[in-house]
């Protein structure tokens, strides 16, 4: 059975499974609750009932008190409805509204996805959850007190683990460690969120993703965030690398089309190998798009790669049209020491 939750003040509106989280249920559909730990241990969660009933299936929470139950409190991570709801709870509609937390995560899996991509997921402690939007980025604090920022690639519905799509850069001395040393149960730790790059609400204009290299891992967790949404607006997924082997999600993407009709998929090889027979689109990425659309004054733009693709595509793009205000982007750069040690091998 499905039930209707209208929050106040906004207004806004989401309907919840039966025996599914209330917070649950808000995240999948696009509305941000403030939350922490997800297991009713710090309150961050808690809101009104105004109107309607919730139960506890594993029992009160330990931030409900009983009193404060009974006078219409809830913690909407561990609540689920047993009717139709009128909630009071402060939405998060910006990024600044995140809080950003330091956390200790252990690495749960390393999976190489192409011959110079890294899969790490991570897992934070039982009683923490990490609070993002999809297409924000986290930074990894390493020992010597340097930071290494990489987007998460997951959406923020499906937060048990957080994904990474790690590039490994010759002389990058956290990426060298993640290819060479770093082991499965290995410690790290995290500050995040990060960045005003993430995935808006409130338009219905059709949108554009433009992914870089590894600048698609954010258009990944934005793409399963539109999906469980639901959002049927138009969405075109393009994906720039060098060769086909760099394609490392490529039939994931494929999927994403294959099985929506609203979704679009062109990946774009600036330097096809011979080996392989390549009949697809070439060229710059986003040569791709303004060869696609004459007019983006009607669209919403998100990028995410290295700056010359970000640079490049924002001076095409905006004289096809495109408001400044629909254009958001994620600019990834390497850092200073591997720059250095890149240029040493060249």
């Amino acid at each position: 059975m499905t039930h209707n939750v209208t929050i106040e003040p906004s207004g806004h509106q989401f309907t919840v499974e039966n025996d599914e989280l209330i917070l649950d249920a808000a995240l999948r559909q696009g509305i941000s609750f403030p939350y922490g730990c997800r297991s009713g241990a710090c309150g961050s969660c808690l809101g009104d009932v105004n109107a309607g009933t919730v139960d506890y299936p594993d029992g009160l929470p330990m931030a409900l008190a009983e009193e404060d139950a009974k006078e219409g409190k809830a913690l909407f991570c561990q609540a689920i409805a047993t009717s139709d709801l009128v909630i009071h709870v402060a939405e998060i509609k910006r990024d600044a509204e995140i809080e950003i937390k330091t956390l200790p995560a252990r690495v749960e899996g390393l999976r190489k996805l192409s011959h110079d991509v890294m899969e790490m997921t991570i897992k934070l402690p039982e009683t923490e959850r990490l609070q993002f939007l999809a297409g924000q980025y986290v930074d990894f604090l390493l020992k010597d007190g340097r930071k290494r920022s990489f987007s998460l690639a997951n959406a923020p519905f499906n937060d048990d683990y957080l994904e990474f799509h790690i590039r490994h850069v010759p002389g990058g001395f956290f990426t060298e460690q993640v290819f060479a040393e770093m082991k499965e149960k290995s410690l790290v730790r995290i500050e995040g969120p990060h960045g005003s790059f993430h995935l808006h609400t409130g338009s219905d204009r059709p949108v554009l993703l433009i992914g870089g290299g590894t600048g698609f891992a954010p258009i990944k967790g934005m793409i399963e965030q539109i999906i469980e949404e639901g959002i049927v607006r138009p969405i075109h997924i393009y994906w720039g690398v060098r060769a086909k082997e760099d394609l490392y999600h490529d039939a994931l993407a494929k999927g994403w089309a294959f099985k929506f009709e609203h979704i679009n998929y062109t990946p774009v090889l600036s330097d096809p190998k011979t080996e392989d027979n390549w009949e697809g689109r070439t060229g710059f990425v986003h040569e791709a798009v303004v060869a696609d659309f004459a007019d983006l004054s009607g669209y919403d733009v998100y990028m995410s790669g290295p700056p010359p693709m970000i640079n490049a595509a924002k001076e095409a793009f905006l004289e096809k049209g495109l408001p400044m205000e629909q254009l958001f982007s994620d600019s990834f750069d390497y850092s200073s020491d591997a720059l250095k040690a890149m240029k040493k091998t060249s």
